[in-house]
């Protein structure tokens, strides 16, 4: 019986969950218009999202030298 509520339970999550992540068809932009407007998420750019990522990653990797170096002191 557990075993055929888990197939059911699975069946469900798969089939049903994936018509909610649907794209937008070809052609078309997000709001469901022709395409010819703006692009999906409106055009911006992602120079300062980079800069963002790797500003994080200095820091994070610099946080890691310098608990490497306390551990080594002790």
């Amino acid at each position: 019986m557990r075993k055929v509520l888990h197939t059911i339970l699975l069946f469900i999550f798969l089939f049903f969950g994936l018509g909610m992540m649907s794209q937008p068809l070809p052609g078309q932009n997000g709001d469901g218009s022709s395409t010819g407007g703006d692009p999906i998420g409106g055009g911006a750019n992602i120079g300062s999202g980079i800069a963002v990522l790797l500003a994080l990653a200095a820091g994070y990797g610099l946080k890691k030298i310098y608990d490497n170096r306390r551990k080594l002191e002790e």
